[in-house]
């Protein structure tokens, strides 16, 4: 009868143990869920303050270069396809194009030193260069925390309740190709 009690007990500990097991993960799963759209709605708000100065920096090279009207037209609808996307890698995409034209507005800006000297357009420039580094350092935060959340969502025993209650792979904000990143530096003299 003693044994009886003994092994029920066991039992009763190890099931108890099992559940705040799964509570635990499952609770972990839920808080990395929320981090990982918490840090994504960071870098939302970086592009969407990009997105609205550079109309502005758009304007203020106008000023100065009226003829270079497809720079113009390709920053426009560049940062109209940045906006529309939606998944990290349809917005990756987006931006590493949006940015190949904002490359071009400066490349332009470099020709004209009265615009590169007007006080307006350094301010823009200047903030333009927080609102990179910004987006940056959300970007390396939201790929930090989903490569946590993936992590979770595919190791043993997580894996297991994670697939039980739907808790999907989310993906990397990744802006440009490996292979561009790593790129080696030309220099040259």
């Amino acid at each position: 009868m003693i044994s009886l009690v003994i092994i029920l007990g066991l039992f009763t500990v190890v099931i108890l143990g099992i559940i705040f097991a799964v509570i635990i993960i499952y609770n972990k799963l839920v808080r990395l869920r929320t981090t990982v759209k918490s840090s994504w709605s960071d870098i939302d708000v970086q592009l969407k303050k990009r997105y609205d100065l550079v109309p502005n920096l758009v304007e203020t090279v106008k000023g100065y270069a009226m003829h270079e009207k497809s720079v113009f037209e390709n920053v426009t609808r560049a940062r109209s396809m940045a906006m529309q996307a939606s998944s990290p890698a349809d917005k990756a995409k987006a931006e590493n194009m949006f940015t190949e034209t904002l490359k071009s507005l400066f490349a332009i800006a470099e020709a004209y030193p009265d615009l590169k000297a007007n006080a307006n357009f350094q301010q823009l420039q200047s903030q333009l260069t927080e609102l990179e580094n910004s987006i940056e350092y959300a970007r390396r935060y939201y790929n930090a925390v989903v490569r946590d959340y993936n992590i979770m969502t595919e190791t043993f025993p997580s894996n297991i309740i994670a697939g039980q209650f739907k808790f999907e792979k989310e993906e990397f904000f990744e802006l440009e190709e490996p292979s561009v990143e790593r790129k080696p530096v030309k220099v040259s003299f």
